[in-house]
């Protein structure tokens, strides 16, 4: 009966993808059997490069058979996020967030975080999804609401509460798991919130952490910590430590993300006028 069911639905996926009427082709199917047709028509275009004509051709026919397939309405909204297009994909993730808040409203925030920086609207999202679980902290794209709140604070430079919301994530990570499985940049942002806020004995802690957690490079941790020495007066040491981050820099150790600038993002530039100044 199992192997009837995945062939009709494979001969049935391909009857729909190949007519012209198309929604005529399943309007007497019932609400498990679009539910399943749905997903298979999802999951088939998974191989496809994201955000592709053929790969959303594929999505929206899914979301037309199931409107509530909660993963196909999320994954159209990615093309459109991708490309920048805000005017398409608001209203896409807003249907998402709509359709399963308690998954895709964090993800929200985190779009907003990356690829808008508005930060606001981020940690409105991040808090909404403490209030949908409360016993549980969601970690949208890999780490944290905590985690992302803090860079979010970051970007306001509110860094008491960046610096707050880090230590909370520090925290858990390391009663859970132990101080070696945090995230390495939770130290580097922490670190610059507090050389921004000039408490500088904390951040050169935190700088140190980065550079134990990633076997002493980080031109990040470095630049950071050459500007502290330069501040104390510290030319030689401050010269000799810039000059060891853009061997770090070069040899690609150093904050980046894909598709989007990261947060404090570092480039050659950066490295070589502090080299001026202290040569000045």
């Amino acid at each position: 009966m199992g192997n009837c069911l995945k062939y009709y639905l494979s001969l049935f996926c391909v009857i729909v993808l190949c007519s012209c009427g198309d929604s005529e082709n399943y309007s007497t199917l019932s609400k498990e059997e679009r539910v399943a047709l749905s997903q298979k028509v999802f999951k088939d275009g998974s191989h496809l490069f994201q955000g592709s004509p053929k790969s959303m051709t594929r999505i929206e026919k899914a979301i037309e058979i199931d409107p509530n397939n909660c993963d196909a309405v999320r994954e159209l909204s990615v093309a459109y996020l991708k490309r920048g297009m805000p005017n398409k994909w608001k209203p896409q993730i807003d249907k998402a967030v709509a359709c399963n808040p308690v998954i895709w409203q964090p993800y929200r925030g985190y779009n907003y975080l990356w690829f808008y920086r508005d930060y606001k609207k981020a940690i409105a999202d991040f808090n909404a999804s403490d209030t949908l679980t409360p016993n549980f902290v969601d970690a949208p794209q890999g780490h944290s609401v905590d985690y992302w709140r803090g860079i979010a604070y970051l970007g306001l430079r509110d860094y008491e509460n960046s610096i707050a919301y880090f230590n909370k994530n520090i925290q858990a990570e390391t009663e859970e798991y132990g101080e070696d499985w945090v995230e390495p940049t939770a130290f580097l942002y922490r670190g610059i919130a507090y050389y921004e806020s000039n408490d500088y004995e904390n951040a050169l802690g935190d700088f140190e952490k980065v550079l134990l957690y990633n076997n002493n490079r980080s031109a990040d941790a470095k630049y950071y910590q050459a500007l502290i020495l330069q501040s104390e007066g510290k030319k030689k040491e401050a010269t000799a430590l810039i000059n060891n981050a853009i061997e770090d820099y070069q040899a690609g150790s150093y904050n980046n993300r894909h598709y989007v600038e990261t947060f404090r993002q570092l480039y050659h530039e950066n490295f070589t006028e502090v080299l001026k100044q202290l040569k000045n």
